[in-house]
């Protein structure tokens, strides 16, 4: 009978689950990680989370929750430090790790679980000096991304590629968000299909629920009456906020009376590329004579992201590429309709409750806006849907699949080396269930 893990280092370096969603390189990840391991720890697993330090005020270590700790490592200056230039500490970063690892037993770790693929370079030496199985989750993939780059935005290096087939290979195991992603990991680098398992992320459904959309309205000063879009979600090329904007230039060129009705909210703070033109949307709302009708607001807290979602008619996922889409679950999971680009992980997320639209033409996103805007009940129909739909994606389910992937890693680490033989092609039938 296979067991499960007493303890589990989990590997952050870029981005710490402390930090606001929204601001800077923190989003979905974020998200992830922080409920994964408050989850695992409701089921008596305790979890350290190991990220860099990005301020000198910052204690070593914070618990964020019973049984959660995250430990901050020093690697590099506390500031000025852009994503891209973290490959040039992840030597600091793992020995920091190292360092900490000092202090416990030698096997006082179970299993390592890092995230993205900086953490990936550090969790493969980590798990290899503990004798640990090294779990890996993508959560955003380089030759994906390239497949998807705006005009104007810079793909991601060759030295990203060459570092994600470096964790793809010394993996014990991979995460997938969906089925897509794990066909990209198969087809894309060269992937063991049975190293490959598939959890779908989760939604906090206790703090993304139904609610009156009159009372959300009220308490975040916005007008009862008129039709309100919302975007969530960091502000970058990749994310593709603009075309909210476009839509609704569009939406007021065929019907001008839309001016008197229409709000159009983003919600978010600059990330990424899009730092060196943190103020391009503002700067595109006033050449579409259209800066009046458009609020922006900076990432807020989630029991006010959660009034958002509420009090939207319409929240719009226009991004290039996604590995999932939690804002597409969050929102749904308020019961609020989405409209959303059919790429990467959305399909799933959205599943049926929803509207995907299957090319960035402004005309055919404003086409689907404008006929939900148009109607009701559709639009209540599609939101009763939604709730059912979100609901099958609580963090529980998650982590009880994310802990069948640790037991089989853990499992096949202990066993006896086998011949692994030919690849197989094509994704695994079965999933983690």
């Amino acid at each position: 009978m296979q067991s499960d893990p007493k303890r589990v280092a989990m590997i952050s370096v870029h981005t710490s689950p402390l930090d606001q969603p929204g601001t800077g390189d923190a989003g979905g990840m974020n998200v992830y990680v922080a409920e994964t391991a408050k989850e695992l720890a409701r089921r008596g697993v305790e979890v350290d989370i190991f990220t860099r330090r990005t301020s000198g005020g910052s204690p070593i270590d914070v618990e964020l929750a019973p049984g959660v700790r995250v430990r901050h490592v020093l690697a590099g200056p506390y500031e000025g430090l852009s994503k891209e230039d973290l490959p040039g500490q992840l030597c600091a970063f793992t020995a920091g790790i190292m360092d900490a690892g000092l202090s416990v037993p030698e096997d006082h770790y179970d299993i390592v679980h890092s995230h993205y693929w900086l953490s990936g370079q550090v969790g493969w030496l980590a798990a290899d000096r503990w004798r640990v199985a090294l779990v890996h989750t993508m959560h955003t993939m380089a030759r994906v991304k390239n497949l998807h780059v705006a005009d104007g935005d810079r793909p991601e290096p060759p030295g990203r590629e060459i570092g994600e087939a470096q964790v793809v290979e010394a993996a014990d195991r991979l995460v997938a968000n969906t089925r897509t992603e794990a066909r990209e990991l198969i087809e894309m680098y060269a992937a063991l299909p049975s190293k490959v398992s598939v959890v779908p992320p989760g939604v906090d459904l206790r703090m993304f629920t139904p609610g009156d959309r009159r009372v959300a309205r009220r308490s975040l000063g916005l007008s009862e009456e008129s039709d309100l879009l919302l975007f969530v979600g960091r502000i970058q090329p990749l994310k593709a906020p603009e075309l909210l904007l476009e839509v609704a230039h569009e939406l007021i060129r065929r019907d001008p009376g839309r001016r008197r009705t229409l709000t159009i909210a983003i919600l978010g703070g600059p990330s990424g590329t899009g730092l060196a033109h943190p103020h391009e949307l503002e700067e595109l709302a006033v050449r579409f004579g259209i800066a009046d009708l458009v609020r922006f607001v900076p990432p807020v807290a989630r029991t006010v992201l959660a009034d958002w979602y509420r009090a939207a008619d319409l929240v719009i996922v226009p991004s290039r590429s996604e590995s999932f889409g939690l804002v597409a679950l969050e929102a749904q999971a308020c019961g609020t309709p989405v409209v959303a680009a059919r790429v990467g992980g959305l399909p799933t997320a959205v599943g049926d409750s929803g509207v995907l639209v299957d090319d960035r033409a402004t005309s055919g996103w404003a086409d689907a806006v404008a006929g939900l805007l148009a109607d009701p009940a559709r639009r209540a129909a599609l939101g009763a849907k939604a709730i059912r739909h979100a609901g099958r994606f609580g963090w529980g389910p998650t982590t009880d699949r994310l802990l069948t992937v640790y037991r089989r890693a853990i499992a096949e680490r202990q066993a006896p080396p086998v011949d692994l033989g030919v690849r197989l092609a094509g994704v695994p039938t079965a999933v983690t269930p």
